[in-house]
């Protein structure tokens, strides 16, 4: 994983304005282009970020850039997270892997405007500590009053002191409401399906539960049906959907 930084010319720039859990579109020259969250600090108005990994030719492309090469950027596209219907409310975060990209810019607006919200906790799990991103701002993010930060690992080694299974499992422990908490879940969809099981199972209601949809979107205005989910358009509906509306095509294996 590498982060990508795009120079930014200031909050006139539509770019530089983007809401929590939206994307861009990032075109390698000559290759192609393809959907990349975006990573950053929502308030930036200097640099728009993404986390980039190298897994087909036009995000090995992206990664190979180098400071002052230039790169092709449409957006940004899509749904995005709760961030305002939140406030007031206990926000509860719950990452699988990569899925921590997408909701990065929220924890940097929930640091920013602290005060805003109840009790905040995220919730990380991945399957091995080489996985984790962004090791140094969970250290701090550790650290900060009124912040809980969990992490877990599928596999650890007999140097990790943290906690070791499935994210659900640290759901109790953590202190927030369930009648009156927002929940936001990124990762992969087995992951997604239980998670949001699991807080429903201790009362916190569907309409409060949100999750990002990133799989297989191309074209970012539903022209190529690559990311079609029923009668969505991910790339267009979402890629944030509320779980009420979408549980039942989640239940539906490999739709």
């Amino acid at each position: 994983m590498v982060s990508l930084e795009i120079a930014a010319d200031g909050s006139d720039n539509p770019l530089s304005r983007f809401r929590p859990g939206q994307f861009n579109m990032l075109y390698a020259f000559g290759i192609g282009e393809i959907p990349i969250s975006i990573s950053g600090d929502p308030a930036s108005t200097d640099r728009i970020t993404h986390t980039v990994r190298s897994v087909g030719p036009v995000s090995a492309a992206l990664a190979k850039l180098k400071r002052g090469d230039h790169v092709g950027i449409r957006g940004p596209f899509g749904s995005s997270w709760p961030v305002d219907e939140a406030a007031g409310c206990d926000v509860l975060l719950i990452a699988g892997g990569i899925g921590l990209v997408p909701l990065r810019p929220v924890l940097y607006h929930l640091l920013k405007h602290r005060e805003t919200y109840g009790r905040v906790a995220l919730l990380y799990g991945a399957r091995t500590r080489d996985d984790l991103l962004y090791r140094p701002e969970l250290d701090t993010w550790r650290r900060t009053p009124n912040f809980q930060v969990r992490v877990t690992l599928d596999r650890a080694g007999r140097d990790w002191v943290g906690d070791v299974g499935y994210v659900t499992g640290l759901l109790p422990k953590v202190r927030f409401d369930p009648v009156d908490t927002i929940a936001m879940i990124c990762g992969p969809e087995v992951m997604i399906r239980s998670t949001a099981l699991a807080l429903l199972d201790i009362g916190v209601a569907a309409t409060q539960i949100f999750i990002s949809l990133e799989r297989n979107m191309k074209c970012a205005v539903g022209f190529c049906g690559r990311c079609q989910l029923g009668s969505h358009f991910i790339c267009k509906d979402g890629p944030v959907y509320r779980y009420d509306r979408v549980h039942d095509l989640l239940a539906i294996r490999e739709l």
